[in-house]
């Protein structure tokens, strides 16, 4: 069984990421051998999100902050978390989120999430939909407008 320390991890950045989502992760999940839970440490730098607005259908996520005072946007609006906060984002538009560093110091929190497959996330900023079945080759994003009919190439 492993064990390991959050308050000992490293965190690279992730330059290639665009500006406003360049913070960094280290993925404690596979670190400690889990396979139904995922677990990330995040640091994000003032001015910078984990993530794009979304909720998700088949899974469940959890925020805990360990460090600083980031912005948590959920359907009720926008409000500044504190350590030690955690907040549950159910599936389903009810439990959509972001969260960023707003402020001008830098954040360190920690996403929980079941790890279920298939995975649907829902970015309502961009109306845009992940689909995620489990294999790498049939992930696919797509705009809701790219939607065809059910019969579509198949007559």
């Amino acid at each position: 069984m492993e064990v390991v320390n959050v308050y000992e991890l490293a965190v690279e950045l992730d330059v290639d990421d665009p500006p406003g989502y360049q913070g960094g992760g280290v993925r404690l999940g596979a670190m400690l051998g889990a396979s139904l839970l995922g677990m990330t440490l995040y640091e994000l730098p003032p001015g910078n999100r984990i993530c794009p607005y979304h909720y998700e259908y088949g899974n469940e996520e959890w925020v805990l902050v360990m460090s600083g005072r980031p912005t948590l946007r959920t359907p009720g609006g926008e409000r500044e978390l504190e350590p030690g906060d955690v907040v549950c984002f159910p599936e389903g538009p009810d439990g959509a989120h972001s969260v960023a560093a707003a402020g001008d110091e830098t954040v360190r929190v920690i996403m929980l999430s079941t790890k279920n497959k298939p995975d649907v996330s829902v970015y309502p900023d961009s109306d845009k939909f992940g689909v995620f079945p489990g294999n790498p080759d049939d992930d696919a994003i797509f705009r809701r407008g790219d939607g065809v009919d059910y019969f579509d190439g198949e007559l």
